[in-house]
């Protein structure tokens, strides 16, 4: 199950409805099948419906993205996937999901479990190979009980114990997991669960006396018949760890790990020692490490640096005996990944083949096309009404009978050149005799796609005025090391932004990028001082800093103060230089508008709400640097499109320190984001030459072994190098 922080979140009631008849297999009778094809399904939380009669289908084998905006229910709909609460999906599918915000118990594994064991020094790899507890089950159950029963000659008596404790085991698992599907039930389902329940519980007792049965009360058929099933028991276990290959989880437990970037040090470390973003990393291995039937992944490159996101996406890409539905707001991952994509819009589900960037070009391409086609026959069926008025006019006038019969062949015309130019079969055709059915058209109406509004960030964009020229940050041969560390964090740097400028960092986790933030930001905005070297900043230049802790900050304070709102934070911070007019209107152009910034305390935010929040704290005064340390973890991908815009905008100088290729490449190198998912148009081209002020194309660094280098090729060719070094890795199914 998927957990997260929200303690709101977590007593919210899902409801979920779909398609039934009387001939409708309930899923925990239906036939063993990969592939879920639901109608009509309804989804709702806390009363508000994220679904409405849509239609989800996931073929087998598939790989597939589900996008949407944030707030539409992606990550809802998975969970309730997950928790078998969608009517109609087999039991009998093995799914696993992978949480956005809380891993590693997802529904499948043991590590959380209130009876589970605890394993106080596990290393990481332990945890991993842990985390599949089919394969735990069948090794608990395999050993030592049954086999070293069925090597005991001496006492039958042993089998008989052994095997009867490995029935009771087996049903009292299954008895749990009736009661679960009872209690997620209403109605005839319900009714139906509930009676299993009861009956599997009865079966749980009798096994029960079984267990407790004394030893002279057993006869020698009993013990023959026991003793078969155990061999019988014994066998099915074999062949259920070969097939989920457990003679290799060790060697596969430990590509997964390497691949996602831990190294072999940190492999064999205790698992509690590992901060939250690597437990993070290890319950993605532990997710991945399990053979299942459909994988959920929800936001699974957070955290992960570029060489492990494109490891990661070599591994999906792998997998062709797995359904994975992924949930990313990363575009270069989403479009590598993706054989569909599932589009979550209006309270319903559009199924595309093909990645995001070609639904969005195609999707432009359609509504531009469309539109023009109802434009042309707009315009004619205007000139040729007002013709068919004259010619009435005449014809009543005269009285003349021809006319008043040209009248009415236009008329006709009218119709039958009115709506869609396009057969079924895609050629051009008069009139609508290839539909099937009852029309009271000739053709079929132009419907125009409809378009999401455009998400719109607004912040001011103009600093004020340096008064005098000179460099804003310039670090000349400086090093940092923290106290006890062997060997610096980063040594001999050297670093210059000026006004305008943009500059972006690119490095692995942990290589030091956060280290360098600190250096420019300098111990007055709560940075660090370095430990050798020259750092001199602008005198009059203010700097801000949205850090990777930034959310966690906010949901901290909202924790502590459950009355704080966004307005009521954003009036703090201003101290009175801002009237709340001023106020709500820079929190409007950030999408918190009206009672959102209000009402709404800022716990009860979304993470892409809290992030605007955070920006909004930054830039009501237009800082001359403005530093983003991985800004977009928390944001949809049209919002990020959005940001993107407004920063090209954006007339101080940004450092941009993030693992988002897409990002980099658009508000750093300077692409324009339409040309770099080849959808660019002439309308947009001219747009963006009307521009007052656009940044020239920056620099893009990487930070590697404590050294900062300029990538000449940007961030492409870092990406050539991630692939390089993801590559030496392998991909292990």
């Amino acid at each position: 199950m998927a957990h997260t922080n929200n303690k709101k979140k977590v007593t919210e009631t899902i409801n979920v409805s779909a398609q039934q008849s009387r001939f409708h297999v309930d899923a925990t009778d239906a036939p063993a099948s990969k592939e879920i094809d639901i109608k009509d399904l309804t989804l709702s939380i806390g009363g508000r419906d994220l679904l409405s009669h849509a239609t989800l289908t996931l073929r087998e084998n598939r790989h597939y993205v589900l996008v949407g905006r944030n707030g539409t229910g992606k990550s809802t709909l998975l969970r309730a996937l997950a928790e078998g609460r969608i009517p109609g999906v087999p039991w009998s599918l093995h799914m696993l999901l992978l949480g956005q915000t809380n891993m590693p118990d997802i529904g499948s594994t043991l590590d959380e479990s209130p009876d589970a064991p605890t394993f106080e020094h596990e290393t990481v790899l332990e945890h991993v190979m842990r985390s599949d507890a089919n394969r735990e089950h069948a090794l608990v159950e395999a050993k030592p009980d049954l086999s070293e029963a069925l090597d005991d000659a001496k006492d039958p008596l042993t089998i008989v114990r052994a095997i009867r404790k490995l029935k009771h085991e087996r049903l009292k698992r299954v008895h749990d997991e009736m009661a679960k599907i009872a209690a997620r039930r209403s109605g005839a389902r319900g009714a139906k669960a509930r009676k299993v329940s009861i009956a599997s519980e009865e079966r749980v007792a009798a096994s029960a006396l079984l267990l407790q049965q004394p030893a002279s009360e057993i006869d020698a058929a009993s013990i023959q018949e026991d003793t078969r099933a155990a061999v019988d028991t014994l066998a099915e276990i074999q062949v259920s760890l070969d097939t989920m290959e457990a003679a290799s989880a060790e060697v596969r437990a430990r590509t997964l790990l390497l691949g996602l970037g831990f190294s072999p040090e940190a492999i064999s470390r205790p698992y509690k020692t590992l901060s939250g973003g690597w437990r993070t990393r290890c319950s993605l291995a532990s997710a991945l490490f399990q053979k299942v039937d459909i994988l959920l992944l929800d936001e699974c490159t957070n955290f992960l640096d570029l060489p492990a996101i494109i490891w990661l996406q070599r591994f999906i890409q792998s997998l062709d005996d797995t359904t994975v539905v992924v949930i990313t707001h990363d575009r270069d991952f989403a479009d590598a990944v993706a054989d569909e994509l599932i589009v979550l819009r209006e309270q319903s589900l559009e199924h595309f083949k093909g990645n995001l960037s070609l639904y969005k070009q195609e999707l432009r391409s359609k509504t531009k096309y469309l539109t023009r086609m109802q434009a042309a026959q707009d315009k004619k069926t205007k000139h040729m009404e007002s013709s068919i008025a004259s010619a009435l006019t005449a014809a009543k006038r005269t009285g003349d009978d021809k006319k008043l019969k040209q009248v009415a062949s236009r008329r006709k015309k009218i119709e039958e050149r009115t709506g869609l130019e396009v057969g079924l079969k895609g050629g051009r055709f008069k009139l609508n005799r290839d539909l099937m059915g009852y029309h009271t058209s000739r053709r079929d109406a132009i419907e125009i796609p409809t378009m999401d509004p455009l998400v719109k960030i607004s912040i001011p964009l103009e600093p004020p005025d340096l008064r005098f020229p000179g460099a804003l940050v310039s670090l000349e041969k400086v090093s940092f090391g923290y106290p006890r560390a062997k060997t610096p964090t980063l040594a001999d740097v050297d670093l210059v932004i000026h006004p305008g400028e943009r500059v972006g960092i690119a490095g692995l986790n942990g290589s030091g990028k956060s280290t360098l933030v600190g250096l420019v930001v300098g111990v007055e905005n709560g940075g660090l001082q370095a430990t050798k070297g020259s750092v001199t900043r602008h005198t009059r230049a203010r700097i801000a800093c949205f850090s990777q802790h930034a959310v966690e900050a906010l949901e901290e304070k909202g924790k502590m103060d459950g009355e704080l709102t966004a307005l009521r934070e954003m009036m703090q911070v201003t101290a009175g230089s801002m009237s709340e007019q001023e106020v709500r209107g820079l929190l409007g152009g950030l999408g918190l508008s009206g009672k959102i910034a209000s009402d709404v305390p800022v716990a009860a935010l979304s993470g892409g709400q809290k992030v605007r929040l955070a920006l909004a704290k930054l830039v009501y005064s237009p800082p001359h640097l403005l530093v983003l340390d991985e800004v977009t973890t928390h944001l949809d991908s049209d919002t990020v499109l959005a940001l993107v815009e407004t920063l090209k905008q954006y007339q101080g100088a940004l450092l941009i320190i993030t693992h988002d290729r897409f990002f980099m490449r658009c508000v750093v190198e300077g692409e324009s984001p339409n040309e770099s998912t080849g959808e660019e148009s002439d309308e947009e081209k001219e747009e963006e030459d009307k521009r007052e002020w656009e940044a020239k194309p920056g620099l893009v660094y990487r930070v590697v072994n404590g050294q900062l280098k300029l990538l000449n090729g940007g961030m492409r060719k870092y990406e050539a190098i991630a692939e390089k070094a993801s590559g030496k890795l392998g991909v292990l199914k």
